[in-house]
This record gives C-alpha cells, structure tokens and sequence, in this order.
C-alpha cells in the first residue's frame, strides 16, 4: 500500500473510511480500499495493540523481578537467619515432621548467636555502612556484601537432617511468594489485580464491543492517523496555480481521445487533416466556457491559435496539479539526461562532409555556424570519416585526409573563407562507409554513441531517413529529449529511374515512413513539397544563401547602379552530370525546341558519373549545348552570365537556384514545388510546358533582371533561414525558455498512444537491422553493422571485439 500512495497523489479526505486531506479534487481513498486491504487494516491494528501489551508485561514483569532480587538477597542471606532467632518469625507449617526442623533449627540459632552478634557488631560500623550504600545503587539487584563467611560458618555447624529441614522451609516460602506475584485470580493482592491489567483487560473488553464501523472512525481521528496525514501534506505542498486549475471538460476529453486514435483511424481511412479539424472544432468550444479558467488562461486561450499545444498544455497542467507524474511508455527510456540548467546543446548529424560539394555537406555546417552564433546553445557537428580507399572514391581532385584533425581544418578554413568570421563550434566524426551502387555514404555502427551524453540534449538529424534506414542502435528519441529531422533529398525520384524502381520506390516510401516515425519524435522539416510526405512533417525552407553569393549580387548591383554593363554573357547551366540532375529534362528540351530556340546556346559546367553519356547523347542530337568541366558557383567566370537555366525537377531544393536569384541573375526554371520557395522573387521565371520554356528562355534574354530588395536579400541569407529552423522546430520555445525554467514538458506529463505505436516501430527496426542476411538483402553496405579495425585506428576507437553493444532497449 506504501508503493501505491507513492505513486498517486495524496489521497483527500471524506467522512468515512480512512483518507488522507490533499487537495479537494482527489479522489477519497476509501473509496479505492478493497474489503480485503479493510481486513488487512483491522489485523494490522489488533497487533499493534497486541504487541504494545505485551511490550508492558514484559517491562512491568522486568521491574518486578527487580525488586524481587533485591528481596530475596536479603531474605536469603541474612533475614531468613536473623527471624528464625524467634519462634514468632517461623512460618506455621501444618506438616509434623516440621516440627523437629524447628527444634534444631532453635538449637542451632543458640549455637550461632554469639557469631550473629559479632556480624552484627562489624557491620554496623559507619565505615562499613558508608561503603554499602556508595555500591548500592538502583540498577543494581546485588548486594556488595560478601555472606559466604557466614555461610560457610552455618553449614559446618549443621548436620545432614538440619540441612535438609532448612531446605524444605525455603522451598515452602519460595513457593508462597511465586503464587503472590503470579497468582492468576482476582483476589486481592494478587497480580491480576493490578491496575495497569485492570485498565488492560478494560479496554480489551470495550475493544470487542465496538462495530467495525466504528474502529475505522475511531482510528481515522487517531493521534496516529493525524501524524500521518501531516508527514504527506509536508511531503506535498499543493501550489497556489495548481489550485485554480480546473478539470477537463467534455470538450477538451474527445478532444484528446480523438489526438490520441489518429493512428488507428488513419488506418481506416480517416485523414489525419480531418482529425485536426475535428480538434480544432472541439477545442474552440472552449470559448464559451472560458469563464471557468483563471484570467490568464483565458486570455491565453483567446490570443493563442494553436489548439494542439494548448490542448496539451493544458493536459499537461491538470496531470500536474493531481501530482502526477509520467516517466515514458512501454519503450521508453526511463534514464533520458536531465535538461542542463545554463547551455542547451544541439548536435547536427548528417551524411557528408566537406571537400565533397553535396548538399548535405555544406548546408549543416553553415546550420552549425550560425546556430552557434548564438550564445544559448553549443553546437557539434558529427559528420562521417571515411577510410583513405573511401576518401579516393569520393572527394574531388584525389584529395585525402590521413586523420580527422587533418580534415577538420580543411572544414573550418573552407568555412570562415565564406562566413566572414570565426564559428564556435566543434566538430566530430563517426565511422562512415561510401557505396559505389547507391552513390552514398552510410554509417557504421551506432552513430548516437559518438555523441557523449552529457551533450544529448537536442539532435538534428540532417536526412533522417538516409541515416536510420540501417541504424542498430539506441533510439533517437531515448538518447535526446527532442529530436528533429530535416529532409534534404527527394529519393523516391531517384529511385523510380532504376530499373523496376516502382517497386523499389513502393517499398523505399515505407520505410522512410518508419525510419522517420520511430527515430524522429518531434518534427520532420521537408525543404520543399517535392519530397516524400512524412509523418509529423511541415513544409519550410530552412536553408540559406553562402554570403559569399549574396556579396556577388551587392557588387552586381554597385556596376549596375553606375551604369556599367554587369552581365557579358548569355545562359548557362551547373551541376553534377547525373541523369537525374536535370541532364535528361535538359537534352529533351532543347531537342524538342531546336528550331524555336534558334541560335540560342548553353554553357554547361559539371563533372559527374554519366558525363560521358549525357556529351554522346548531346552530340548525337546535335544541340548547341557547350560542356565545360564542373567549377565552384562563386568562380569570377560565371558572374557575367545573365540566365541559369535548371529544368530539374528531381532537387528538393536547388542551391544553385538560391545561389543564382543571390548573385542577382534571371532563373528560368519548372514550375514544381521544389521551386515553390522562389516563386516569391521577380527574377524567378518558371514555365509549365515546354513551349512555355522556349518563351521563358527569350524573356530573360532580352530583359534586363531586377535589383533585389533588402527584404529579398535577407529571406535568402543563413540568417533568415536560422530563424525560419528555429521557429518550424520549436528550438526558439525550447532556447528562450520564456516560462523562466518552470515549463512543462509534455512528452513526460501526458501518456500517448503515439508513443506506444512509435516504441514498437522501434523496437521492431532495431530487431531486423540486427540481422546481417536481412541487411545485405535490404541493400546495405557489408560490414556496416559496426566500425571495422581501420576505423578503429583512425578514430582511435575501440576494437569492435571488445567494443560493448549500446542497445536501445
């Protein structure tokens, strides 16, 4: 019963059975007391009174014994002797063989007289007296007095038959004197006849009268039932605020009956916008009963659209004020860090790194730059290391590290060459394997383990689900309090151009759906529309310009302002020779408008796997298509072209648009939700069809492109995009901590069936990433399920022999 008042609130008051007062919404715990937990009660109450009884028997028969030691030693040593002198001092005994004792016991008493008489005379002296009484003390039940000189003296002088006249009379006393003590009747002078057992047996007998009815009161108003609902109230000390907290409503319970049975009714049909709406509904139904809240909840309530935080706010306040507690689900990790009082840290995890020129290299360390800019939070960016054969593969112009130190400084000059100052930040690797099918790198092992943690605070994973499509490890969610994904690339795109790729793609969007669900508990950040709908996404551009580009347009903008001409050049286009980079959306147009476009050529700059295949397919068709080898964006020898043409509609977002609308060119471009984000600038020209192109072509030829705005400038700055990130992720709630420290973190106040669904998801990944004949036929890359022996040397990590297995679970 004491792990059950543990774990609830403190019960409240009521007029009957027992209850402990807390707070008068608290349900009375007599109510939830069982017959059985009744009878227990009254066992546990009949053996305290037994034991306490017992208890004062034992002391009263201690005291006893006492004073009988005392007694009996002189009884036994001196006055037995000194009153038998006297006839009168013998006790009358019935028995005549008695009688003959005491004839020699007479005879004896005459012979010892002038002995006892010198004892007398020595002992009385006042040095002797002074002696006895300093030994004597209260605690002592012996006398400090040694007989046995008198002792000695009197059996010398007895004969046999004296003795054992002697030995029987003190048997006959002894015997009167237990019955005395002992003596069970109700007679007078007997022990039954003592108070305290009268007062004793009293009470017992009044026990056994009373109803059960009125044990249970009588004990509710007991000095030891009031001790102890003093001990819970000092133990809970129910707040002011908890106290004007009112109970849900009707509204506010479907409301979130509804939140929680989404997956289930998704799974029927139901789409989840539907659901939201119906929340939305229930929850505005509040309105007309904002009477009942304290002011400043109502005010909150009327200022404040979003239904779904308040709805869990408010469910999250009401747990809390009942005492409540919620420590996480059936897989759940009850040993999440605790929220560090004065830094937050955010770790970026992503799946590339500099000096390769991919969007996930370069983006996440300009995300780490600018978010470190901020004194709130420190940052780390984990990023792969890849083995010396791996590097070979992947990095451009044969460039290779021999350690991540060598590499890290690379990073850091590339960066500051672009940024304009010095980013506080640090940087550590995981082990990382590069696939030649995929064109991708993957990690090895468990990557949450190459963050400490005392750091697993706030986790960005950069492609969310690139990174946990083979992750055997701890859950995200256990290790971080909140995790967030931002998804970079539009793989299902890719895919379907593979061979049989619809069926891969059915399967891949399935997967990402699980990955994404188990590993990402908070929000999953989609660039544009063109990606896969994930759950618990949202559509935002968190992405900015390097400053580099926009410091281009502010020089464009000065030549242009003093009349010079700023743009030489005609239309170009850039990006890695891949099919799926836009070559084949490019090749078919110009091919299908040869004749439109008349003497229009393109510049193309790019280095890539089909380079070979994409030039023959060029020059098969004979287009006037210009192939240069690939170069940096912000090289002098592109700043004089007046059009970038990007037909691709396989990017999620495109740099090189953002890049190009920054350096203040003309875009021509898809009309197609990657492009969503630059529909908004002037410059931005999209077409829908292709003739539609060949008319967007000759309109930025023949024009002149507009200056940007200062506004403009700024939406495409890391800036603006750090603030779009921290507002769509909710980090800025979670830095600026606006409610000082006290505010409440739903995730661990209100229990959700998501939760549960998204804890097996989990677990169930983590099951089947363990099996090394699923991964390979899965499509993972071998011996990526840990680090191997040159990852170990480089990283000076622990051989994966001896390396102990970090489980989720």
């Amino acid at each position: 019963m004491a792990k059950e008042i543990q774990s609830q609130s403190p019960p409240s008051s009521t007029d009957t059975g027992i209850t402990f007062s807390s707070s008068s919404s608290s349900p009375s715990l007599s109510m939830m007391l069982s017959s059985t937990n009744a009878f227990s009660l009254l066992s546990k109450g009949w053996r305290e009174v037994r034991d306490s009884a017992d208890a004062d028997l034992q002391l009263m028969r201690k005291r006893a014994n006492s004073v009988k030691n005392l007694a009996s030693t002189f009884d036994r040593e001196i006055e037995n002797f000194l009153n038998n002198s006297a006839m009168s001092a013998f006790p009358v005994v019935s028995s005549s063989s008695s009688s003959s004792a005491f004839g020699n016991e007479i005879g004896i008493m005459k012979k010892l007289e002038p002995k006892i008489s010198e004892f007398r005379r020595v002992y009385s002296a006042p040095e002797i007296s002074r002696k006895v009484m300093e030994r004597w003390g209260p605690a002592k039940a012996k006398l400090g007095m040694d007989l046995s000189a008198i002792k000695k003296a009197i059996v010398s002088e007895m004969d046999l038959d004296e003795r054992e006249g002697v030995l029987e009379m003190r048997r006959r006393r002894d015997r009167d004197r237990f019955r005395e003590f002992y003596a069970e009747g109700e007679g007078e002078g007997s022990f039954g006849d003592w108070k305290p057992i009268r007062s004793l047996k009293s009470r017992f007998k009044e026990f056994e009268k009373r109803s059960s009815l009125e044990l249970l009161i009588g004990f509710k108003n007991s000095e030891l039932v009031e001790k102890l609902k003093a001990s819970f109230q000092s133990l809970y000390k129910e707040t002011d605020e908890a106290k004007d907290v009112p109970p849900l409503d009707v509204p506010e319970l479907l409301a979130s009956l509804v939140r929680q049975s989404e997956p289930f009714l998704d799974q029927i049909g139901v789409r989840k916008d539907l659901c939201d709406r119906v929340v939305e509904n229930l929850y505005k139904c509040k309105s007309q009963h904002l009477w009942r809240l304290p002011s400043s909840q109502a005010s909150d309530l009327v200022e404040n659209d979003n239904h779904v935080d308040d709805l869990d706010m408010r469910i999250a306040s009401v747990l809390q004020s009942t005492g409540h507690h919620y420590d996480g689900g059936f897989w759940t990790d009850f040993l999440k860090p605790e929220t560090p009082e004065s830094k937050r840290h955010v770790a970026i995890v992503t799946t590339a790194s500099l000096p390769w020129m991919t969007g996930t290299a370069v983006n996440p360390l300009f995300r780490a730059a600018y978010l470190a800019k901020s004194a709130k939070q420190s940052v780390t960016l984990v990023v792969p290391w890849l083995c010396e054969s791996d590097q070979e593969l992947v990095y451009p112009n044969n460039l290779t590290f021999s350690s991540p130190e060598e590499q890290e400084s690379y990073i850091r000059t590339w960066l500051e060459e672009r940024i304009g100052f010095k980013a506080d930040f640090k940087i550590s690797f995981y082990p990382g394997k590069f696939s030649k099918e995929r064109r991708s790198i993957f990690p090895a092992g468990d990557t949450s383990q190459f963050i400490p943690s005392k750091d697993a605070d706030i986790a960005i994973l950069e492609e969310p689900e690139h990174l946990n499509w083979y992750h055997h490890g701890k859950r995200w969610t256990d290790k971080f309090n909140h995790v967030v994904g931002i998804v970079h690339t539009n793989y299902l795109e890719y895919i379907k151009r593979e061979k049989h790729g619809a069926i891969q793609a059915f399967f891949v969007n399935h997967v990402n759906n699980w990955v994404t669900r188990a590993y990402c508990d908070k929000v999953v950040l989609r660039l544009s529309g063109a990606t896969q709908d994930l759950p618990k996404s949202v559509i935002c551009n968190v992405h900015g310009v390097n400053p580099k580009f926009l410091m281009i347009g502010e020089k464009i903008a000065e030549e242009r302002s003093r009349g010079e001409q700023a743009f030489s050049k005609g239309a170009y286009f850039l990006g890695k020779m891949v099919w799926a980079k836009g070559y084949r959306e490019l090749i078919d147009l110009m091919a299908k408008h040869k004749s439109d476009l008349g003497g229009f050529n393109l510049d193309v700059y790019g280095n890539g796997e089909d380079a070979v295949e994409v030039q023959r397919a060029a020059q098969k068709l004979d287009l006037n298509l210009n192939f240069l080898k690939g170069r940096d964006h912000a090289d002098d020898a592109l700043h004089k072209y007046k059009v970038f043409i990007n037909p691709s509609i396989s990017d999620v977002l495109c740099t090189a648009t953002a890049e190009a609308l920054a350096m203040g060119k003309f875009v021509v471009c898809a009309d197609h939700p990657s492009n969503e984000f630059f529909r908004s600038f002037p410059n931005c020209l999209t077409y829908k069809t292709s003739e539609d192109f060949v008319n967007k072509v000759k309109e930025a030829m023949s024009k002149e492109p507009l200056p940007l705005t200062p506004e403009q400038i700024y939406n495409l700055s890391w800036e603006a995009a750090t603030q779009r990130f921290m507002e769509y992720s909710d980090l800025d709630k979670i830095l600026n901590d606006e409610d000082g420290g006290k505010r409440m973190r739903k995730s661990r106040s209100v229990p959700s069936f998501n939760e549960l669904i998204d804890g097996g998801l989990a677990f169930t990944h983590y099951v089947l990433t363990g099996n090394d004949f699923l991964r390979l036929c899965s499509g993972a890359t071998p011996q990526t399920k840990d680090y191997d022996k040159q990852h170990c040397k480089d990283l000076k990590l622990v051989p994966p022999q001896a390396h102990k297995p970090v489980y989720g679970w």
